[in-house]
């Protein structure tokens, strides 16, 4: 299982990645609606990569 350290991270790397993603359609809010919400499920996805990963490397 991974550290809650490791999982926060990958949490604050995916929030970040996920709320750059409506900036390709030229949103530059942040704080939009779109934003928030990619940046919440890059959060999501962030902890799932982190807890995946940590599992298929032992």
């Amino acid at each position: 299982m991974a550290s809650k350290q490791t999982l926060m991270i990958g949490a604050m790397v995916g929030m970040t990645v996920g709320g750059m993603i409506p900036m390709l359609w030229g949103d530059d809010n942040v704080f939009s609606g779109s934003g928030m919400f990619f940046a919440m499920v890059g959060g999501f996805t962030g902890i799932w990569l982190v807890f995946w990963a940590s599992k298929k490397l032992g």
